[in-house]
């Protein structure tokens, strides 16, 4: 008999509940907001805090509904050909709008046009880190540069996705330190995270929030944060500038969107709904536990942000090598 384990059985019924929540959702007229990653992930997990902040202050209830697939492609182009009525949003990591379109050639949204930016709700930084592959002596990036050298048949490094922000920001890593790291992309942070922590990768470079349940018991690391300063959530992990690594820098937002022709008025509401949200303790401690920073700015800014985030990673992503037609 085939065995089902417990996450299987979880998965599958987080993946009913969506499909009954999007019937139920497009019945009852109940405004929804759309995540592309899989229940139980930070984005997810983040929708459903927001949702339950917004119980009674936007409508009765708020759907969270999963478009699961192409690395969260398949949700913006959900929310692209939904009504701009204000009932259908999008709760999205910047990178599906700032590294993908230097990354895949046949991207089928303009993030210029398709969408309306609202309001970020977080901000997350990337991390570094070894687990016991590599020697307990290394401590720091120099370090680890050092035994990635001395050993290149296992100098490699973990990333939750081909063509994320830590695939480009690993890249970077290697071509300062100008050493050769072969990239390993996973379907997820986690089971990237548990082949670093089994001893299967040298390194990793994930979203810090990834790497936080694991660093008191030492199996995992940190190296390095990708961000100007130093994270409240690892202070002793210093960042890859003090380190002598310049220029890798590496914060994502984490953002509400809209369909492109939505009206004003509705793109206001839902900016104010954000503000809302970001003063609830349920979900500024939710973030906390991701490793997430409560992030607030207007949506004029916010899209400016993002057209500047674009520009910025056209070059790194050109120097990768890397393009996909996926």
């Amino acid at each position: 008999m085939t065995m089902i384990n417990r996450r299987d059985v979880s998965l599958a019924l987080a993946a009913l509940l969506a499909g009954v929540g999007s019937r139920v959702a497009a019945q009852a007229g109940l405004p929804r907001i759309l995540v592309g990653f899989p229940a139980g992930g930070s984005v997810d997990t983040t929708a459903r805090r927001v949702a339950d902040a917004w119980r009674g202050r936007m409508a009765e209830s708020v759907i969270v509904e999963q478009k699961v697939g192409a690395g969260g492609r398949l949700a913006i182009g959900a929310l692209k050909d939904a009504a701009p009525d204000g009932q259908t949003m999008l709760l999205s990591p910047s990178s599906m709008f700032t590294i993908y379109p230097h990354a895949y050639r046949k991207l089928a949204y303009k993030p210029e046009s398709d969408v309306i930016p609202v309001a970020p709700l977080a901000l997350s930084t990337c991390g570094f880190g070894v687990g016991p592959m590599v020697p307990a002596s290394v401590k720091t990036l120099a370090q680890f540069v050092d035994w990635a050298k001395a050993n290149p048949q296992s100098a490699a490094y973990a990333s939750p996705a081909a063509g994320a922000m830590p695939h480009f920001l690993g890249n970077q890593f290697e071509r300062a330190a100008g050493m050769k790291l072969t990239h390993v992309p996973y379907r997820g942070a986690a089971p990237g995270m548990q082949d670093l922590m089994g001893g299967q990768i040298a390194s990793g470079c994930f979203s810090i929030g990834d790497f936080l349940p694991h660093l008191a018991g030492g199996r995992v690391r940190l190296l390095g944060v990708t961000d100007a300063k130093r994270s409240r959530f690892a202070p002793e992990a210093a960042t890859f500038e003090e380190q002598g690594f310049k220029g890798i820098d590496g914060v994502e937002s984490y953002g509400l969107f809209l369909p492109a022709k939505t009206p004003q008025p509705l793109v206001d509401r839902l900016a104010d709904l954000a503000r809302v949200a970001l003063r609830e303790s349920a979900v500024t401690e939710g973030l906390a536990k991701l490793g997430f920073e409560p992030f607030q700015m207007g949506s004029a800014d916010y899209a400016r942000r993002l057209a500047s985030e674009r520009e910025q990673w056209g070059p790194i992503v050109k120097a990768s090598g890397f393009s996909s037609d996926d």
